[in-house]
């Protein structure tokens, strides 16, 4: 049989490509940059946006919707900001046959409008904390678009809070940054990730603070999965977000912003995919065991149906496959590539054994089981190849992890993995040196492995990779 895909070890972004065309996850969109994403992809950005919106309402912050168009005027507020986000932007200027008095921004984050309700919404300490989070499109002209990574518009959520203390919004980006990214990724997309504050040069424009969850891909550089940012009071005071105290002064809230987006479906390719392509983590897989008539016979179709019920029944996500018209082995290569993580193919010597054959996409074991005992062996499955795609990525972590004490040492492991080095030994010059040889300062960590306060703590770690 030819090969399907061009194998990761001898050019992974083409493997990547291929895999995204050949699982049909997306295709590219007609305006240079998009992406159409295909029914394949989006289920599986639901179950993520799903299991993302619950932990983001466990942290009390409620779901809103803001405008797609953003007046110009309002970006030019924050001073940081505009500057950080004019390359990126996509500005509307002639609607409805006219030339339009203001220029228009189509939403390439919403800091600034969020900022100019909360100033409505908020009069006293009363109305503290406001926790919103809004689901939507975002558009940023990207140069070099890479589908899903990076596109000129993608599907993200973005969460905007404002607090009457510092110490209030501290607290909440960093609960943000753990209780919902860190443990969503972790346990669920089964990505390990090393939270950290990006430095000053790779801080959000208009952040205090910004802290960042890094993941390992497969081929060693590091992808960018999320972030929470601290933004003090600099959108607060240019957009005039105050509240009366209880001590009856007027005071300036604090505010905070924290984004996710289709970019992670980038990365569950990247850190999970193999030579045959997706391997989807049991948990969030929207099809979890897949049942296939290998051939029509007498009896067959009746086992598979009875087997599907079974499944659903003790909680399974389960589809059957009974197209015996098209090549069995067709199927079962589809189904390898969207990363389905069980199939169990019934057939008529399977049956006539009063078996199954239950094949595990993770760990590519594949082995016949008596019928009556498919449901326990399928939910055993699927637990344990959970916890297995975590620990593989675990592991290949820290195998392409190196600890170096200069910058020299830490660009040169930079090329086939991380470094983690004194972040004294690379400072802002030793920096800008590394992104002029196409490595970054990924973030910076305490050694153990807790995000530090400040750049300027002491015995503060950077790690540095190359980055997509």
């Amino acid at each position: 049989m030819a090969r399907v895909l061009t194998p990761r070890a001898e050019d992974f972004p083409r493997w990547y490509q291929d895999l995204i065309a050949k699982a049909q996850m997306a295709d590219n969109g007609p305006v240079r940059g998009t992406m159409v994403i295909r029914p394949a992809a989006y289920a599986i950005w639901e179950r993520m946006q799903a299991a993302m919106d619950a932990r983001i309402k466990e942290a009390e912050a409620q779901n809103a919707y803001f405008p797609l168009f953003i007046p110009e005027s309002y970006l030019s507020r924050e001073a940081q900001h505009v500057e950080g986000f004019s390359p990126e932007l996509a500005v509307v200027t002639h609607a409805g046959g006219k030339e339009l008095a203001e220029p228009i921004v189509v939403r390439p984050t919403s800091e600034t409008i969020f900022g100019e309700f909360m100033a409505k919404w908020i009069d006293s300490y009363r109305d503290l904390p406001l926790l919103l989070n809004q689901w939507a499109n975002v558009v940023r002209w990207e140069l070099r678009p890479r589908t899903f990574l990076r596109t000129t518009e993608f599907l993200w959520q973005e969460g905007h809070t404002a607090h009457a203390t510092e110490a209030d919004a501290r607290d909440y980006a960093r609960r943000i940054l753990h209780s919902v990214y860190e443990d969503f990724m972790v346990n669920l997309l089964a990505i390990p990730v090393v939270p950290g504050r990006k430095t000053k040069g790779e801080r959000f424009a208009g952040a205090t603070n910004t802290m960042t969850l890094e993941a390992m891909m497969g081929d060693g550089k590091a992808l960018q999965m999320g972030t929470s940012h601290e933004l003090g009071q600099n959108f607060a005071k240019a957009f005039d977000i105050t509240y009366t105290s209880q001590a009856g002064t007027v005071e300036h809230a604090w505010t905070t912003s924290w984004g996710s987006t289709t970019r992670m479906i980038g990365g569950l390719i990247m850190v999970h995919g193999d030579d045959s392509g997706l391997r989807l983590p049991p948990l969030l897989a929207p099809i979890q065991a897949q049942i296939m008539v290998v051939k029509a016979g007498e009896g067959v179709t009746e086992a598979a149906v009875k087997l599907r019920d079974e499944l659903k029944a003790a909680g399974v996500r389960v589809k059957l496959d009974d197209r015996a018209d098209i090549p069995f082995g067709r199927r079962a290569v589809d189904a390898e590539l969207q990363g389905i993580p069980v199939r169990i193919e019934v057939g008529p010597r399977d049956l006539a054994a009063g078996n199954a054959v239950v094949a595990r996409r993770i760990d590519g074991t594949k082995s016949p089981v008596a019928l009556a005992d498919v449901v326990t062996e399928v939910t055993g499955a699927l637990k344990t190849d959970q916890q297995r795609l975590l620990d593989s990525a675990l592991a290949l972590r820290q195998e392409r992890t190196v600890d170096v004490e200069t910058l020299g040492d830490a660009i040169e492991a930079a090329q086939t993995g991380w470094a983690r080095v004194p972040w004294s030994a690379v400072g802002t010059d030793g920096e800008a040196e590394a992104n002029g040889k196409a490595v970054t300062v990924r973030c910076l960590i305490r050694p153990d492995g807790s995000v530090p306060e400040s750049d300027e703590e002491p015995g503060v770690l950077a790690i540095l990779a190359r980055a997509y």
